[in-house]
């Protein structure tokens, strides 16, 4: 028979090991600061963005989330940081297409796998890419125009971008293989020197988010010819899509938070579930929103998913266009 002594120290041990299982051996998360890494420099969207979201985690997590900027190498300095770093819920990434989809395929040495050394929390937010040219440079009024005028002299239209395998830089290559038209790139360091570039005449088009397009659209110079939406995007009115010309064209800058690989389950769904409360709230879409931020929120499983989908849609993209980094 067993003693009660003896009950009472087995049910001991199953509860403790239970606890631990479940974690609830553990000190209530969080006990200290977080860090919320950004892989770009202050001041971008995706910047503002955290700056936004971040002190509203803060305030219902009682601890400090500490932004900090880890710009380099297309974002894998920032991803490679977090992809490395401690599995414990006190370090995480808001990373982009290029950290999540692009750069599997844009580089042969990646230090990073994005499926296996993540943990996805929520898809966080995307940006409308729109079309702009020049009017002094490109006289097309439509997008139908524009490939044609394309057609007539190959290569001669050159395009800018915020950088080699960036967002804009692979939304362009997809509209020329779309369209079957040579277009010539001009790479950029960063979106703003782009627009410049385009202001100044260096180039003729870009494809560039809406936040970053919106202040020159009342320049007389600067024509938006279509958005890479499926569907006509608000802050354009009159401006139609570029599937609708060619259907199934679609384009975004996106982006997410990610922890690392192999964080406990509950403090994913923690912060999946204080995200979304966040981003619920009115005032906060109308922030994001009037920046160019269409705010969006997902189940870990579902940003999985669209990672995956992102990064054969763009490899693909990229593998046409043999576009290699080292």
């Amino acid at each position: 028979m067993i003693s009660r002594r003896s009950f009472l120290a087995s049910s001991a041990v199953a509860a403790s090991a239970f606890a631990t299982r479940t974690g609830w051996a553990q000190p209530t998360y969080p006990t200290r600061p977080i860090r919320l890494i950004v892989p770009y420099p202050a001041g971008g969207g995706t910047d503002f963005f955290a700056r936004v979201v971040g002190p509203l985690m803060a305030d219902k997590l009682g601890q400090p989330v500490i932004i900090e900027n880890k710009p380099g190498a297309a974002t894998i300095v920032g991803a490679d940081m977090v992809a490395k770093a401690a599995a414990d819920g006190y370090t995480f990434l808001l990373g982009d297409t290029a950290t999540f989809a692009a750069n599997v395929s844009l580089y042969k040495k990646l230090p990073y796998d994005p499926q296996a050394d993540f943990a996805p929390i929520s898809l966080t937010g995307r940006f409308a890419i729109v079309l702009l040219v020049n009017a002094d440079l490109v006289k097309a009024n439509s997008v139908a125009e524009l490939a044609h005028e394309a057609n007539s002299k190959p290569g001669m239209i050159d395009y800018a971008s915020s950088g080699i395998g960036s967002p804009f830089h692979l939304a362009a290559e997809l509209f020329s293989q779309v369209a079957k038209i040579k277009l010539t790139h001009v790479p950029y360091r960063g979106a703003a020197p782009a627009v410049q570039g385009l202001l100044g005449g260096e180039v003729g088009m870009m494809f560039v988010d809406y936040a970053t397009a919106r202040a020159q659209l009342s320049n007389p110079k600067i024509k938006a010819l279509g958005v890479a939406s499926p569907t006509p995007f608000a802050g354009l009115p009159g401006v139609p899509t570029i599937a609708a010309t060619y259907p199934g064209f679609e384009a975004w800058a996106w982006q997410g938070f990610v922890l690392p690989t192999k964080t406990p389950a509950e403090i994913v769904t923690r912060l999946h579930d204080l995200y979304v409360q966040i981003i619920g709230s009115a005032e906060v879409k109308q922030k994001l929103m009037d920046a160019g931020i269409d705010p969006l929120q997902s189940s870990p499983d579902e940003m999985k998913r669209y990672m995956a989908s992102e990064t054969k849609k763009w490899g693909d993209v990229i593998r046409a266009a043999n576009i290699q980094m080292n």
